[in-house]
């Protein structure tokens, strides 16, 4: 693992398991036209035939020294054209080690991060088949402080060894590295979004890939620890 020491405080490493071009094409499009603030520069990594999302993302801390690192599906578009900015001046506050755009305050007992009455932020999304703004409860200050962040777009400032002893398919990679990072003394924030930074066209999602399997896991190892 990269310490901190060894991090290239100028460079944002942007990190997506890959197993359609067509979606990935489209997906760089829209990195590429991100402003990048002047003297930082923008690296991109694809992880194909990965065997999960955890050993994928573990792989890629072992391949680049940037010091931030957008981890984000390949069905994902940043439309926030200032997004580098943005993040870096939440990651102003060192205590922020990671940031999303939707998820929950508090994690509800069925693990399951959207089925919370606590939820913050805003996508365009495609979960129910047609493209549509998914909004939640509005922030009204620079950013949120969550329990746990939806896996489209996950955000560090930090390197923290993702879960693949436990989590080794597509599920709960993404609200047990959140609990991962509270468990080490850093926050999980959503910031405050004027508009949605981020498309999402996951179209309908498939859940009947061991994702009650990993949901049990996920509640086995964390849920002693979380406080409703």
């Amino acid at each position: 693992m990269n310490t901190k020491t060894e991090m290239n405080a100028n460079k944002i490493c942007f990190i997506t398991c890959v197993n359609n071009d067509d979606f990935y094409r489209e997906c760089l499009l829209y990195i590429n036209n991100l402003e990048v603030p002047a003297g930082y520069n923008v690296e991109t990594l694809a992880m194909k035939d990965s065997l999960s999302m955890t050993s994928a993302f573990n792989k890629t801390i072992r391949q680049t020294d940037a010091k931030y690192k957008v981890y984000l599906h390949q069905d994902v578009y940043i439309i926030n054209k200032y997004f580098i900015r943005a993040i870096l001046n939440v990651f102003s506050n060192p205590q922020v080690g990671m940031i999303g755009v939707a998820g929950c305050a508090k994690i509800p007992a069925s693990g399951i991060w959207w089925e919370s009455g606590c939820n913050y932020g805003k996508v365009y999304d495609s979960h129910t088949g047609t493209m549509e703004l998914l909004s939640f409860q509005e922030i009204g200050h620079e950013y949120k402080e969550v329990q746990g962040i939806d896996g489209l777009i996950m955000i560090t400032q930090y390197d923290l060894p993702w879960r693949e002893d436990i989590f080794t398919g597509w599920h709960f990679y993404d609200v047990s590295q959140c609990l991962e990072f509270i468990r080490a003394g850093y926050k999980v924030v959503i910031p405050q979004q004027h508009e949605p930074w981020c498309i999402h066209d996951c179209g309908i999602v498939n859940i009947s890939n061991g994702y009650d399997d990993y949901r049990k896991v996920f509640l086995n190892e964390y849920f002693g620890n979380l406080i409703h």
